[in-house]
Order: C-alpha cells, then sequence, then structure tokens
C-alpha cells in the first residue's frame, strides 16, 4: 500500500488536492460547457465566419446588378425575361429545360 501511495504526486495525496482533480474531470465532462461542447461550438463559429464573409460578397455582387440594372432599361426587359419569364402580349416562351441523367 506504501509503494502505491509514494507513486501518487504529494499534492494529489492531499484531500483538496483530490477534490480539485475530481472537480476538474467533472466540469470537463459532464458539464454544459465540457469540452466537447466547446470544441463543436468552435468549429461551427469558423464555419459561420465563412458563410458570413460569403454572404457580404453575395450582397455586394447583388447590389452592383441592381445598381447596373436600374441605369439601363434594355438590361432590366433581359433581367425580366430571363429571370422571370415575362413576355410581350405578341410573343411565345418555350423553356428548355436540361435533362438530368
Amino acid at each position: 500500500m506504501n509503494r502505491l501511495l509514494n507513486r501518487i504526486p504529494k499534492r494529489l495525496r492531499n484531500r483538496y488536492g483530490l477534490a480539485v482533480l475530481v472537480l476538474a474531470a467533472w466540469i470537463s465532462v459532464f458539464s454544459d460547457n465540457d469540452l466537447w461542447t466547446t470544441w463543436k461550438n468552435h468549429r461551427e463559429l469558423g464555419r459561420m465566419a465563412e458563410q458570413s464573409e460569403w454572404y457580404a460578397q453575395e450582397i455586394a455582387r447583388t447590389k452592383e446588378q441592381l445598381a447596373e440594372i436600374a441605369n439601363d432599361d434594355e438590361l432590366l426587359e433581359k433581367f425580366a425575361r430571363e429571370r422571370y419569364l415575362m413576355k410581350r402580349d405578341n410573343e411565345d416562351i418555350f423553356v428548355l429545360v436540361p435533362e438530368k441523367e
């Protein structure tokens, strides 16, 4: 028994050291903010930051397109015809949809 106690560091032989060790293990494994949850939240935060950058770029690109369309009537008509399939009264529209393989 003495040999076993000699292998344990002196700080852990005392009940306060053991209590701190047990508390640290409990918090890192069983609490609401355990290590696994913290790691997952950190990963998700990184993904959301990347998405935020992508959305900021898309917003800037859309604003540029909106400014171009607002100033050019021909471009506005082209956009309405392609995007919303609008047509004049004397026209027919044929929509070609590619086949899925």
